[in-house]
């Protein structure tokens, strides 16, 4: 279905907040008010009709649902260039239009857009980005999948799943480390969201999902194409990573390296593409990393990375971000190098001394940066990291200031005000040394000190993550 990227904007209504007509066609969609669907296969109405999984993805209550989510999670438009403020206003006039083109089989998804996103490695994640409207029907059946597919699967996958975190996983990974299991088979799945074989996935989707309404317009997702530089280019294998079906699918296709895991007795944590696989030996982690990958690639049809998976000690690894390691015989989780030097790196680009932002628009984007990063790794059992970033943080910003100040009289005249001695604060004022240098120099450090930022707004992460950790 061709929609024109112009057309939300000629729409003229009232209000766009306003509740679209969101509407399903047929007799059976008659009569619906739950918000959550059935975890089977067919619901019951209050009229006492029998309700399939087609009905439950497209009744009204559902549709809002979805309509929120999407709103709520926002992100860029896809080929077309529709944002997510333009859908409401969109739906209200188009969706008995888009609701008839589903239920006749002519409704065809747009390709997604491409966007390449750097990896610390060097490589690039490859993202597919679906138009909002796609992302809107592709929630509307995720919801409709949930409650079929969550209580099949297994207690060891932790990624994308309701109630389940990165969190989980790390601890589940410490614990089997703590009972000695401290060999790990670590699995990367190479470029799984680009290989994934779509008759297999949709043969794992088919076990469950009987209706073929359903698994058509999911299909047509997997084969919908993508568009690079103007260009269409047809989809033979992959889910692309971007759209809301994208984890539920790849948990689907993973399910079965679960219950194998699972049926030999493993030890495992899997989040999303990455499974750790926990062992005493390293005889015996190499036994099952031969084992486990002639299962992946002849019953899945993947690949391992070759570069990314290893047999080895677990504190030689990370895993979601974390390492470990052990002190006085216990074992402790801490941020690992490349989580670090990632931060940093993103701090770098926040805190760069040519930002011509003023000082309190770039310690709020800190901030923000900080609080999410802070509230993932405040499972790390290592206090002394976060005063380290703070103060590297700080020698940041002071750099930034110095740089500000110009001229050498002004230098002079801001550090005295600050409470540097005079000859002190014109020995440094006069010094030919790089900011960085200077950004720890004694002067500076009792001028810009930490009641200085703290009054500039400046939220410590070592104080934040002490009141996290003792609560």
């Amino acid at each position: 279905m061709s929609i024109a990227t112009d057309e939300p904007r000629r729409q003229k209504i009232a209000s766009e907040r306003s509740e679209p007509s969101l509407e399903a066609s047929g007799e059976a969609a008659q009569g619906q008010t739950s918000a959550e669907p059935s975890a089977g296969m067919n619901k019951q109405t209050s009229n006492g009709e029998s309700v399939g999984l087609w009905e439950q993805i497209f009744q009204r209550e559902n549709l809002l649902q979805a309509l929120k989510r999407v709103e709520t999670n926002g992100g860029a438009p896809g080929v077309d260039g529709m944002t997510t403020d333009d859908l409401r206003p969109y739906l209200s006039v188009h969706w008995l239009e888009i609701k008839a083109d589903l239920d006749a089989r002519r409704y065809r998804p747009q390709p997604v857009k491409r966007v390449e996103i750097p990896k610390p490695d060097g490589d690039v994640r490859l993202l597919g980005i679906p138009t909002v409207l796609d992302r809107f029907v592709q929630q509307a059946i995720l919801q409709g999948l949930t409650p079929l597919f969550e209580p099949k699967f297994s207690a060891h996958s932790y990624g994308f799943r309701p109630g389940r975190s990165a969190h989980g996983a790390v601890k589940a990974a410490h614990t089997y480390i703590r009972e000695g299991y401290e060999w790990v088979v670590d699995i990367d799945l190479e470029k799984f969201f680009d290989r994934v074989n779509h008759d297999a996935l949709m043969a794992r989707v088919r076990r469950v999902v009987k209706d073929g309404r359903v698994n058509r317009l999911i299909h047509l997702y997997l084969v919908s194409g993508v568009m690079v530089n103007g260009v269409v280019m047809e989809a033979e294998e992959g889910t692309p990573q971007g759209g809301p079906l994208s984890p539920i699918l790849s948990n689907i296709m993973l399910d079965d390296l679960d219950k194998e895991l699972e049926k030999r007795g493993h030890r495992f944590v899997r989040y999303a593409d990455d499974c750790n696989i926990y062992v005493k030996t390293q005889r015996t982690g190499e036994r099952v990393m031969a084992s486990v990958k002639r299962f992946i690639e002849r019953r899945l049809k993947l690949r391992i990375n070759e570069r990314k998976s290893a047999v080895d000690r677990a504190i030689r690894r990370k895993f979601l971000g974390f390492s470990f390691f052990k002190h006085k015989g216990e074992m402790f989780r801490r941020v690992a190098k490349q989580a670090l030097d990632r931060l940093k790196g993103k701090l770098r680009e926040l805190t760069r001394r040519t930002t011509g932002k003023p000082m309190e628009e770039i310690i709020r984007q800190v901030n923000q940066y900080l609080t999410g990063w802070l509230n993932y790794f405040r499972l790390a059992d290592t206090p002394s990291t976060f005063p380290e970033v703070d103060k590297w943080l700080r020698r940041r910003l002071r750099q930034i200031v110095w740089k500000r100040w110009k001229r050498p009289a002004t230098r002079q005249r801001n550090l005295i005000a600050l409470g540097v001695l005079p000859k002190l604060a014109h020995q440094t004022a006069s010094s030919g040394k790089g900011y960085w240098h200077l950004a720890q120099s004694p002067a500076l450090q009792q001028a810009l000190n930490n009641t200085f930022w703290r009054q500039q707004g400046l939220r410590s992460i070592s104080e934040r993550y002490q009141q996290f950790r003792s609560t």
